[in-house]
């Protein structure tokens, strides 16, 4: 396949780019920063341009605007909502237009305002408690719609959205990062400890979506038919469950960076403009068992990160 993956520049675009290297399919990797040829999502036109001249059936996107506080801002409301809701649909579009497959990323921050202490399931009414979540949860529904709707074509094209958590790499900014730095320059380090969750490795993402892409792959030879019976909404993370706190020693205890003094406290110690969710671990019962997806336990996948990080 042809295979278009947005926002190559991040966390997970990065990780796509190494498991692409195993695969047969043909890829394009796209960002609006240096380094990647440039394609804007949120430009209708501008993405159905590159569709059809690389002949792309599946994109798998990446792009997001990430910076969930910095989304608080009035101000940024309207290019947060491009990136998250608008973008999505426009390749949503695109995909239907060619009858493709579009693998969208998105977040648990689209749960939280409602106290629960299970797993989220996929079927679960999203609440979420700021703009960040807010604009994924509007670019879910955007792709359903989109989906959705009559094209004269019968069921062309097909949507896979999977949520994160979490998500951490040896590329760019992320939480792993922050507290392998802190953790060796810090005499002392709180971090909460109220928040739970489940740590993601992008790469287990990554390789997650390869698997839905031969999937989808498979079903495309084997029936001529557009439609595809496992559209809809997965969850992926590691496996297992943990506070910030708990994946902070846990990084240090890998990393071996045991001079610095963590300490569990209260989200309260650290006021933010958006309330995030106190507990964010997601079901994955569908993935497993409809793609037969394999899913690491996330100590085992920190201590492979960090690992490859000490490779860069």
């Amino acid at each position: 396949m042809n295979i278009l993956v947005t926002g190559a520049g991040g966390q997970l675009g990065n990780e796509m780019q190494i498991v692409s290297r195993q695969t047969a399919d043909t890829y394009f990797f796209t960002d609006v920063c240096d380094g990647h040829e440039r394609l804007d999502i949120t430009d209708l036109e501008s993405v159905r341009a590159f569709v059809r001249e690389h002949g792309v059936q599946a994109i798998v996107n990446c792009a997001a605007w990430t910076n969930v506080d910095g989304a608080e801002d009035p101000a940024k409301f309207e290019l947060v909502e491009a990136l998250n809701a608008t973008a999505p649909e426009n390749l949503a579009i695109a995909m239907k237009e060619v009858g493709g497959l579009l693998v969208h990323i998105s977040t648990d921050y689209v749960f939280g305002r409602e106290p629960y202490n299970v797993p989220c399931r996929e079927d679960q009414t999203g609440t979420p408690t700021g703009v960040y979540g807010l604009t994924k949860l509007h670019g879910e529904q955007a792709i359903q719609r989109v989906f959705a709707s009559q094209s004269g074509k019968g069921d062309a094209g097909a949507f896979v959205i999977i949520r994160t958590a979490w998500l951490y790499s040896e590329f760019g900014k992320n939480f792993c990062k922050t507290m392998l730095n802190l953790t060796a320059t810090k005499p002392e380090l709180k971090v909460v400890f109220d928040q739970v969750g489940t740590p993601t490795y992008a790469l287990d993402l990554a390789k997650a979506i390869t698997v839905v892409l031969a999937d989808y792959s498979r079903h495309a030879e084997l029936d001529s038919a557009s439609h595809y019976a496992n559209s809809g909404i997965y969850h992926f993370s590691n496996e297992g469950v943990c506070s910030w706190y708990d994946f902070t020693k846990m990084i240090q205890h890998y990393s071996g960076q045991n001079a610095c003094n963590v300490l569990p406290c209260h989200s309260s110690e650290f006021p933010s403009p958006v309330t995030r969710p106190a507990y964010s671990v997601l079901d994955k019962t569908k993935i497993k068992e409809t793609f037969g997806v394999e899913v690491p336990y996330w100590t085992d996948s920190l201590l492979a990160c960090i690992d490859n990080f000490r490779k860069l």
